[in-house]
């Protein structure tokens, strides 16, 4: 159950973000990206509870089968922090575009 509140918050994190700095005045869709850090430890964090889950129940006797909720929480953690990764290359490329703007 931990894995999967950790991925489905690490999913929500930054189109929640981005969609906050719409109704904002104090805020641009520039300062959504404060929140990459923030979803990608939280799909980190998916990804060890999920991790940890799968050895505790590795050390069970009876071999339970995975529960579905680890399985999707790792899959969200995934989800998560491929989000964060494309956020962070999304402002890699507007820092060179407002680079070579400035140049010119």
């Amino acid at each position: 159950m931990p894995a999967f509140l950790a991925g489905l918050a690490s999913v929500a994190t930054l189109p929640l973000a981005v969609y906050f700095t719409r109704f904002s005045d104090r805020y641009e869709l520039l300062h959504a990206g404060l929140a990459i850090p923030l979803g990608g430890a939280l799909g980190l964090l998916a990804l060890a509870f999920a991790g940890h889950a799968r050895m505790r129940g590795a050390l069970r006797v009876s071999g339970a089968p995975r529960s579905r909720l680890v399985t999707a929480g790792r899959i969200l953690g995934v989800v998560g922090v491929c989000l964060a990764l494309a956020g962070l290359v999304a402002l890699g490329v507007y820092g060179l575009l407002e680079y070579v703007g400035s140049r010119e």
